[in-house]
């Protein structure tokens, strides 16, 4: 905020209160009006409301505008490419290079757009398991992005953390700042540039406060496998018997609601290292979509909606009641949620487990022919985890129609992915025939057709198949060999009809669903050839057979 009347505000007075001792002139941020210092929820809500930046609705949450970006803006992210990690990033469409001299005078312009206005200070941690948890800062334009860093990290506990924290990774946020393509080098006005030498990171002229969660998402996702830790986009959530269970998935093939599962605990939604400690949550929050939110099928995520303390991004309400609307997609299809994962009546408050014994690999298939579970060799789960096949789900990203975009995105999240996907795809098979875990690929997407004609496979039919899963009640049906994939389709699962488990069964017309399914697969061989010299044969041999 450029406070130019210099007109003291509601949390003023305590603004320094939980002040570090290293401050930001040691990124070079100098001359502000006003730097907010750590403040809790309830003191950003007053000044939220204060600078009038969002609003409240009944039962307490904030809704707020993202503006013209209500989705990850992809193609803007670069990394500086610059001697110490030039070698190790996975140069191409989804890591760009910008020169260090390039950086620095866009660093030089923000910081002195930045000069005499007000700043928000986040000091947090980003991994659950001390022994691989990262210091950062997160410093904002914004009062609602200081709040949303609040809810998605872990805090500090003490006035005397706060006083001596030192971040290892520094986060700049300012909506309000425009790159010059022309003069920066970059693909429009809007960038995330990390620097990964300089462990800084930009971002500007985007106030989607997804970007901030991925773009720290990003920095483990580099840093982690150097210590021989695999980090993944992924949920986990673990039994009574501490059985542990990770969802690998693109946004909105389902990862957040289906490891919200009443009789498991939640470990996390989304993001999480594996370490020879076991699983651990990167975060402390969550950010659901809440298109079309069911308070039957989702209870637990419905609930957070309606609570104090939780963002809303980007949702339509009645400005007279103040009640929200969670179908209206005027706005976007990519509404969201940030909310403390407290708020999940059964998260674990440590947000980590033991070493998984499931990994269910995720896929929202557009075309309506994948079964909607299969089990799946380690070869097998390597080739489908590799691929990362899905369709994009309207809104998630700049750019999106309407309809699903059929994508494979590397080790299901390329655009995070800083090396190169076999590095993690080693990571995870090592831990796999390690660790003896079980491999599904369960399909949340359509079945009968295609997107259009057919219909979205239930949650409830989802739910039974995976409780019959991770419970082992699919260990002893009889399975089939799915002639093109090669992978395990049950024949029969509790509560689940069968004509849900065969997807040929419910197409009327045979020949146009081989015909569909083939054309996948084409699609499948395809896109795995860039990863081909990388791959050992046998996880290769592991994909379609046409």
């Amino acid at each position: 905020m450029n406070n130019l009347l210099n007109i003291k505000t509601p949390a003023e007075a305590q603004a320094a209160a939980l002040k570090s001792e290293y401050g930001l002139e040691n990124v070079g941020l100098t001359n502000l009006r006003q730097t907010y210092w750590n403040l809790p929820i309830e003191a950003l809500y007053e000044e939220i409301i204060f600078r009038g930046e969002a609003q409240i609705t009944q039962q307490g949450p904030l809704v707020t505008k993202t503006g013209q970006h209500t989705g990850r803006s992809a193609s803007d992210k670069v990394i500086v490419c610059e001697t110490n990690s030039e070698n190790h990033v996975w140069w191409g469409e989804y890591n760009r290079p910008l020169a260090p001299e390039k950086f620095d005078e866009l660093y030089g312009r923000l910081q002195g757009f930045l000069q005499g206005r007000d700043l928000f200070v986040q000091d947090c941690y980003v991994g659950a398991d001390p022994e691989y948890q990262m210091p950062i800062r997160v410093v904002t334009e914004l009062a609602w992005h200081s709040m949303f860093v609040r809810n998605m990290f872990l805090p500090l506990k003490t006035n005397e953390e706060y006083r001596r924290h030192i971040p290892s990774f520094t986060v700049i946020v300012a909506p309000n700042f425009r790159a010059l393509p022309q003069m920066d080098q970059t693909a429009s006005n809007t960038f995330i540039a990390l620097n990964l030498d300089q462990r800084l990171c930009l971002i500007g002229n985007t106030a989607y406060a997804g970007e901030i969660k991925k773009a720290v998402f990003t920095v483990m996702n580099y840093f982690l496998p150097l210590d021989g830790v695999m980090p993944m986009h992924c949920s986990a959530n673990v039994g009574k018997a501490g059985d542990v269970a990770l969802f690998f998935g693109l946004s909105g093939t389902g990862k957040t609601t289906l490891s919200a599962d009443p009789l498991r605990g939640l470990i996390g939604d989304d993001e999480h290292g594996w370490s020879d400690n076991g699983i651990f949550n990167f975060e402390g929050g969550c950010y659901a979509k809440v298109i079309q939110l069911s308070p039957t099928a989702e209870p637990q995520i419905y609930a957070t909606t309606r609570r104090f303390g939780t963002i809303l991004e980007n949702v339509v309400f009645d400005p007279v009641t103040r009640l929200i609307d969670l179908d209206d997609a005027t706005i976007t299809e990519n509404t969201r949620a940030s909310y403390p994962l407290e708020f999940i009546d059964n998260a674990l408050s440590e947000k980590r487990a033991g070493h998984p014994k499931h990994i269910v690999l995720l896929t929202c298939d557009a075309s309506g022919v994948m079964p909607p579970i299969a089990r799946l060799t380690p070869e097998q789960a390597m080739y489908q985890f590799i691929s990362g096949y899905t369709a994009k789900i309207a809104g998630t990203e700049v750019g999106l129609g309407t309809e699903p975009e059929i994508t494979f995105s590397a080790c299901f999240g390329g655009p995070f992915m800083v090396h190169h996907p076999s590095v993690y795809a080693d990571l995870l098979k090592k831990k796999i025939l390690r660790y003896g875990v079980n491999c599904w690929l369960v399909n949340t997407g359509w079945v009968g057709g295609p997107y259009g004609i057919g219909k979205r496979i239930s949650i409830r039919y989802t739910r039974a198949m995976l409780n019959a899963a991770l419970s082992g009640a699919l260990q002893n049906v009889e399975y089939t060999t799915d002639p093109i994939f090669g992978f395990q389709v049950p024949q029969r699962c509790p509560d689940v009809p069968a004509d849900v488990l065969d997807p040929s069964s419910s197409w009327h017309d045979q020949k146009a669903y081989l015909q569909r399914y083939r054309a996948l697969a084409v699609r499948f061989v395809d896109n795995f050839k860039k990863f081909e010299l990388q791959c050992p044969p046998e996880v290769i041999a592991a994909g379609p057979r046409l």
